[in-house]
């Protein structure tokens, strides 16, 4: 049992000093001062705590990807919504998400185009990714030019549904539209998501 308590503290501390955690903190901070968003930190590092404890029938890569992505941006979801208005926590929420996370992904990805081959390196790691994570399940189609996936399951879309947050999902999906928008060696398109009501999420990715 004291090996246990040991271990939980370790993931809670791991968890608590992860760089989404560290993130969303400073969003706290930033968006309602020092008291209040620190109290609104503390809040949901102890819901992300709940959310962790309560997923069920997940593999490790799964968990994995809930713990340090998926469910700590559910768990400030929750926690603002106890605070605020619909729209006003629908707003920051946005804010967060576009501002911070989805700003912080598309510079990742316009530094990633400077390696030499991108365009073959990133395609080949992508469809990988789609044939071999449990994260999703999808179809791929790939020629010279172009590389796509259709997702019928997605991970993020799941943990939405089953945390009672489903209309947070399209802000997941906005998160990819800014990620790779604007781009010079890789173009994006996309119809529709399973967030947004779509039967599938319909990427593709094409040869600039």
């Amino acid at each position: 049992l004291a090996e246990d308590d040991t271990s939980r503290k370790q993931r809670d501390e791991e968890i608590m000093q992860s760089k989404q955690q560290k993130q969303i903190k400073e969003f706290l901070v930033q968006t309602f001062g020092g008291s209040r968003g620190g109290l609104l930190f503390s809040r949901q590092g102890k819901t992300l705590d709940m959310l962790i404890k309560t997923a069920a029938d997940k593999s490790k890569s799964q968990m994995k990807a809930l713990v340090q992505t998926i469910l700590p941006r559910i768990a400030l979801y929750k926690v603002l919504q106890t605070e605020l208005p619909a729209e006003e926590t629908f707003t920051h929420m946005r804010t967060y998400m576009m501002d911070w996370v989805a700003a912080e992904k598309h510079a990742f990805t316009v530094k990633m185009e400077s390696v030499p081959g991108f365009y073959r390196i990133y395609s080949y790691c992508f469809l990988k990714i789609m044939r071999t994570s449990d994260l999703w399940e999808s179809t791929q189609e790939h020629d010279k030019t172009h590389f796509s996936a259709s997702i019928t399951k997605c991970l993020w879309h799941t943990a939405c549904r089953e945390n009672g947050c489903p209309e947070l999902c399209p802000l997941f999906c906005d998160v990819d539209d800014v990620t790779y928008g604007g781009l010079r060696k890789l173009g994006f398109s996309r119809t529709k998501t399973l967030g947004c009501g779509g039967d599938c999420c319909d990427f593709r990715f094409f040869k600039r």
